[in-house]
């Protein structure tokens, strides 16, 4: 596996921690958490070269950290792995017109 891959699971299983920490001390709520991520995930997608320039599993690839952590912020208080956020992000991946 890419190093950088490996980089990358660690700093989104970094962050998904530390906003359970944040909702447990109370300075957000988990709902609070869900809506930025939402914001950044339509934000990101709404970018004009999302839609002209990338296929559809380049943008899918471009959301899945956000993806991720919103997996993460509605799991509960146990310790979930990367490997079940990530087949929780896979399951719910809406499908495409071209992948029907």
């Amino acid at each position: 596996m890419n190093v950088a891959n490996l980089q990358l699971q660690g700093l989104l299983m970094a962050v998904a921690s530390i906003n359970e920490m944040l909702v447990r001390k109370g300075l957000l709520s988990v709902e609070e958490i869900d809506l930025a991520l939402r914001k950044a995930e339509a934000d990101l997608t709404s970018e004009e070269r999302m839609t002209e320039d990338l296929s559809h599993s380049n943008r899918d690839a471009i959301c899945f950290p956000i993806r991720l952590l919103k997996a993460a912020n509605r799991g509960t208080s146990e310790r979930t792995t990367f490997s079940d956020l990530s087949r929780k992000v896979g399951a719910n991946k809406e499908r495409h017109a071209d992948q029907a």
